[in-house]
């Protein structure tokens, strides 16, 4: 029995009934590499039973103090049940991209049962339609509890299920599973109490370690060194969610994404969509008239989890606060003022130390965490109060050779994670084989039309390509040109940039 950290706890503090705090992924994989060619549900379930052992995240099921009087405990659950976790569904005719698009929005959106382990595998079969996509291919839909696993830990969930070739054997645990009895409530209020000691001299070793960084900040910020986003605009984004999600993505070569950032001395990969997430917002706002003179501002989660630990489960991240550059018209210009923007960011975060989140998410009220999220939720505070944050943009590592999973390449695959109360849009970025996946998860209401977002992504990303690897003199121009300071943003608009794309009508999720 081992009980979550104050950060993994939280997760489960806001989840609400419209708010589930899971992730996952949507991978496609063609099983034509499999051996004899394809693969049966029985064998995936034995290829699945094959693996338990390699990600603790499987098995355990989280059990909650009595009246929450502290954070909960994970145990090895009794009663696991493999088929329980995976699933097996098949899209109706004609099986095509936008079906794929909806189902993974409706499983996406579903809670996961937190009576059990806080996971749950989809197997979709009937691609028939999806374009490019092999013949008989199938889908992969997975869901795990942000209180089990943050991005770094997620990936080596993940890679339990992978491997690098289609017939790779697996190697047995080192000592047999086995599961844990139910604690009684009075066995765990015995250890709240023994914690409940403790808190105080707890308390102040987090204000000792704490005080000097935030000294520091306090004085980068008064000298100037430090910036923070001075003002976040309210857009269509930052309010109430509803129940339903939406859901769509697309691949973009990371050759041409590093082409770009090397033709910009100082940039990086993650600037580089950064600004194209910028354009495209810009575009998608645009062309419904409602695009702020303001910069919108991401949340950029970032990992704090040392190389020791990047298998463990649970969270050991920071967040910085981003300001994505909406509000500059001309996209090279966009990305030198994101490449700017980051600096100050990260320059802010690890002043701030990067484990203060995870320290200071210890003391959360365990008694009155749930109610006050429910509270937030109920009474539609997040439509009036001024927004910290518009999107998340989140970089999810991964690897640049092909995988495998149940003996089946992995063709595709595209991040999924949680929308908020005031932060209705999620975009998760996965790399993988050299292919970068930029994804939207949002509420139906808020953004009732992803495959137009995506496509006002593909349009930023040609813009960029052209401005920079297309269009050599203009890396002369950006390198005799000063970065603009974010103190006195200057917007430059057009009025026809993104609003050719057109709308589309609602998607059902």
């Amino acid at each position: 029995m081992q009980q979550l950290s104050g950060l993994d706890a939280s997760f489960l503090y806001l989840e609400t009934g419209n708010t589930p705090m899971h992730i996952g992924s949507l991978s496609i994989y063609d099983q034509s590499t499999a051996p004899g060619g394809r693969v049966t549900f029985k064998e995936i379930l034995r290829f699945f039973e094959d693996r338990l052992h390699k990600a603790r995240a499987f098995r355990q099921r989280v059990v909650r103090v009595p009246l929450s009087l502290d954070h909960p405990y994970w145990i090895e659950d009794p009663d696991f049940d493999l088929e329980f976790h995976v699933r097996h569904i098949a899209l109706p005719k004609p099986g095509d991209w936008r079906q794929l698009c909806i189902q993974t929005a409706r499983l996406h959106a579903r809670p996961l049962d937190l009576r059990k382990p806080l996971w749950e595998a989809y197997v979709i079969e009937g691609l028939d339609n999806v374009v490019g996509v092999p013949e008989g291919s199938f889908a992969l839909v997975t869901k795990v509890h942000h209180a089990a696993i943050d991005g770094v830990s997620g990936a080596a969930m993940s890679a339990a299920i992978h491997d690098l070739s289609p017939d790779a054997e697996v190697e047995g645990p080192e000592t047999p599973w086995q599961s844990e009895r139910l604690p009684t409530g009075l066995e765990l209020l015995g250890k709240s109490a023994l914690r409940s000691v403790a808190a105080p001299a707890r308390f102040g070793q987090l204000l000792y370690r704490s005080a000097p960084s935030l000294a520091r900040v306090v004085g980068g910020i008064a000298s100037g060194q430090l910036r923070i986003p001075v003002r976040v605009p309210r857009t269509r984004f930052n309010g109430t969610v509803s129940a339903h999600r939406v859901f769509d993505g697309r691949p973009f070569d990371l050759n041409e994404i590093k082409a770009i950032k090397n033709s910009q001395p100082g940039t990086t990969v993650n600037d580089v969509v950064v600004s194209m997430c910028g354009g495209a917002l810009r575009k998608y706002l645009e062309a419904k008239n409602e695009l702020p003179e303001e910069s919108l501002v991401a949340m950029a989660p970032m990992s704090v989890r040392p190389d020791d630990k990047r298998s463990s489960a649970g969270n050991l991240v920071t967040a910085m606060s981003l300001p994505i550059r909406s509000d500059l018209a001309d996209p090279l210009e966009r990305l030198l003022a994101v490449s700017e923007e980051s600096t100050q960011a990260k320059k802010l975060a690890y002043t701030m130390g990067p484990n203060l989140a995870a320290d200071a998410a210890e003391f959360l009220p365990s008694t009155i965490s749930g109610l006050i999220a429910r509270t937030y939720a109920n009474s539609g505070l997040a439509d009036r109060i001024s927004p910290l944050v518009n999107t998340v943009i989140t970089n999810i590592p991964g690897v640049n050779v092909p995988l495998y999973s149940m003996g089946s390449r992995m063709v595709a695959t595209f991040g999924l994670g949680p929308v908020t109360h005031g932060l209705g849009l999620f975009q998760p970025v996965v790399s993988y084989n050299n292919v970068i996946t930029i994804s939207a998860i949002a509420d139906r209401d808020m953004m009732p039309d992803p495959s137009f977002y995506c496509r006002c992504l593909e349009s930023a990303y040609q813009e960029l390509k052209a401005a920079t690897i297309e269009r050599p003199e203009a890396h002369k121009t950006a390198e005799s040109k000063p970065k603009r300071k974010s103190g006195g943003r200057k917007t430059t608009r057009s009025k026809n940039n993104g609003s050719s794309a057109g709308q589309e009508t609602r998607q059902a999720g």
